[in-house]
């Protein structure tokens, strides 16, 4: 399990330095985080503006490992939710980065680069084996993550499977995730 704690930093070179505290989740934070990825996803395409309800389940089932907030003048604005994955060898320590969000009027500030880093450093910290998420390579690229012939995802194109691991191991099989991300629900109106 990874180990609670408050995390600060700033943006990696590059980015813009915005003032915000990087976070763990508190119980109060529910309903902010829902409204923040519904806001985060309303327009987004490939999805099916469920991400709300995902991290809903997650939470609700315990299956958050890390669960992190940027908070900006005691407003969430961004949030990034961690839970285990499984490996069809028996491989422990994996974990599925998704979804993160952050809202609309805060994007492309760094936030998401911060979440993103404060969140495998978690991971890291904690013994991790490795990381996936389901992306677009050019941009989860620059964290480490890649495309792997070693592990895949049924269903999904290869090079949208990305694959970050801690160890010089990677294991060879086919990665399960929470069904939170495979519930079926009601389409949506947005």
């Amino acid at each position: 399990m990874v180990r609670k704690a408050e995390l600060t930093g700033d943006a990696p070179t590059g980015e813009p330095r915005v003032n915000q505290t990087i976070r763990h989740e508190s119980p109060t934070d529910a309903a902010a985080i829902h409204a923040l990825t519904k806001a985060a996803f309303l327009n987004a395409p490939h999805t099916a503006h469920t991400e709300q309800f995902i991290v809903d389940d997650l939470r609700d089932a315990g299956a958050l490992t890390v669960s992190l907030v940027a908070e900006r003048e005691r407003v969430i604005v961004g949030h990034v939710a961690i839970s285990p994955a499984t490996v069809s060898d028996g491989t422990p320590d994996w974990y599925h980065l998704g979804p993160i969000s952050v809202t609309p009027a805060h994007q492309r500030e760094g936030i998401g680069t911060q979440l993103m880093s404060a969140s495998l450093q978690q991971l890291r910290e904690a013994g991790a084996a490795g990381c996936i998420l389901v992306g677009d390579a050019a941009y989860y690229g620059r964290f480490g993550f890649a495309p792997h012939d070693r592990l895949t995802f049924p269903g999904l194109p290869p090079e949208y499977f990305l694959v970050l691991p801690f160890t010089q191991s990677v294991p060879r099989g086919t990665v399960g995730i929470h069904d939170a991300f495979t519930r079926e629900r009601p389409p949506l109106s947005r």
